[in-house]
């Protein structure tokens, strides 16, 4: 397999909402879309998408990780930006058919078929900058993907940003393109300043999250991490991380947090950034106001290696289910 994200199954589900009403959804063989140039998301940015895994068990069925809860989030997204808001039921049945289809194309575990389901206006009007799109096109891509951690112990490094958010308050918690793209300049800024993998938005001090994690602090005992509101996204890999951390007896403290207490608690918490591809990567290093601090002795700790198993156990069939998060295909 080549880099993340890079190679796709044959297939594609795609549905249409037309004539104020969803369409039948279909299995299609994967090509280009054919879209009017003056589609409403080339102009006014109206796309949402999820991205979530289906793992194939040793007894050659697929089980899909928190399917439904990706397609409430995504109903949500769509609410958000004024997108037709595609049925539950019909987005899952998308994914489950899709994932039948290429569930011998799926590698076993680690490795795993990522899935991208994906919402956007396809209204040809480029005057329609204050209306929403009422014509809207969903699909659902699969990638065979690798093991993200395979041949890679090392840390990452954080730059602490204090002055710029990630997103606007109203579309915190929306997973839509345009919150990716706000946060690439800043992201490549510090790579190219300071060598770091990611930025840790802090607007006002308030420890919020990277451009494409949610962000957490680990002790032997405790896990800190905001509580959810609408400034940031509500991580799926984050709230299972969270649910797994109660079950093993870690007190939970979902709180609002400064910069002043992050630098403060690194010398003795570890630090992981949590989200679908890599699940939970560890914290090496932070940079704040120009200078680089070490996340405690700055190698991955044993919490956030003990809460990622946790996690990956119950993907791969290595531990119950006690949470009801997979749903069987096959």
């Amino acid at each position: 397999m080549g880099q993340f994200g890079t190679e796709f199954c044959d297939h594609i589900a795609i549905a249409r909402y037309e004539n104020d009403a969803w369409q039948a959804p279909s299995i299609e063989t994967l090509k280009p879309l054919s879209l009017h140039p003056a589609a409403h998301v080339f102009h006014y940015a109206s796309t949402c998408f999820e991205g979530f895994k289906a793992y194939r068990w040793d007894d050659g069925k697929a089980r899909i990780y928190r399917l439904h809860d990706h397609a409430a989030r995504m109903q949500k997204s769509a609410a958000s930006l004024h997108l037709p808001v595609p049925d539950a039921d019909m987005l899952a049945s998308m994914v489950t058919n899709l994932v039948a289809h290429h569930v011998d194309d799926i590698p076993a575990p680690p490795s795993s078929l990522y899935l991208r389901p994906t919402l956007i206006g396809t209204l040809e009007n480029i005057g329609a900058a204050a209306s929403p799109s009422t014509e809207a096109m969903l699909f659902v891509l699969a990638s065979p993907v690798g093991d993200y951690f395979s041949g890679a112990s090392a840390t990452l490094k954080l730059l602490v940003e204090e002055q710029r958010a990630r997103s606007t308050e109203q579309l915190g918690s929306t997973k839509t393109g345009g919150n990716y793209a706000a946060a690439l300049g800043p992201t490549l800024e510090a790579k190219e300043e300071y060598g770091a993998d990611q930025v840790l938005f802090c607007p006002n001090g308030d420890v919020q999250e990277t451009g494409a994690s949610n962000f957490m602090l680990i002790s032997d005992d405790e896990i800190i991490t905001k509580q959810l509101d609408s400034t940031f996204l509500h991580g799926m890999t984050r709230d299972s991380v969270l649910k797994l951390g109660a079950d093993l007896g870690y007190k939970i403290s979902e709180r609002e947090f400064t910069v002043t207490e992050l630098m403060q608690l690194i010398v003795t918490y570890e630090a992981a950034l949590s989200g679908t591809a890599a699940c939970l990567s560890p914290v090496g290093k932070v940079v704040h106001n120009g200078e680089e601090f070490t996340v405690r002795d700055g190698n991955a700790g044993p919490n956030t290696e003990k809460l990622r198993k946790a996690l990956q156990d119950v993907q791969y069939g290595l531990a119950p289910d006690t949470h009801g998060w997979l749903t069987e295909v096959g």
